[in-house]
């Protein structure tokens, strides 16, 4: 290849789409888990936001994930790993998906569990969320760094950067 292609292809909106809502379900699985103990209105509203704002995220990650796949796809010596990754980035939204709605109905007080236990479930039910958003993040660098899914690899001798 003569030139380096432009940066602002499809296959990158992913990589800059996913780690706004990796932090911000990470650090509202935190807050939760610290309103747990200390029930002050910081810890338990901060923590609804940032669940709203990281489900907001992750469904745009997850879309543009599906449009990075059909470019990279064909780019990869094991694309199995590529659908592990799409299918559990999928189960993982819907499960933050539904804590959001678990943690709108306790917002409301309609609860099926009572509002004590509702706590819980909503902090079992991140940490569970948390645990394959790890691994779903683990998928992803493993494309990234042993199969270069969406990255441009220069030259032996990097003349298109001269």
């Amino acid at each position: 290849m003569d030139q380096i292609p432009e940066f602002w292809r499809t296959e990158v909106f992913h990589p800059l789409s996913v780690h706004f809502p990796i932090a911000l379900l990470l650090t509202a699985f935190l807050f939760k888990l610290i309103a747990l103990r200390f029930r002050t209105s910081t810890w338990i509203n901060g923590g609804s936001i940032l669940l709203l704002l990281g489900v907001t995220g992750i469904w745009i990650a997850v879309y543009t994930g599906d449009l990075a796949d059909g470019i990279v796809s064909r780019e990869l010596c094991d694309p199995t790993v590529l659908k592990d990754h799409e299918n559990l980035a999928i189960l993982t939204a819907w499960i933050f998906t539904g804590t959001l709605l678990a943690e709108i109905l306790r917002f409301f007080n309609i609860s099926f569990f009572g509002k004590k236990l509702m706590k819980f479930v909503i902090v079992l039910a991140l940490a569970v969320g948390s645990g394959y958003l790890a691994y779903v993040g683990h998928l992803g660098a493993t494309l990234v760094y042993q199969q270069a899914a969406g990255v441009y690899t220069p030259s032996e001798d990097c003349a298109e950067f001269n």
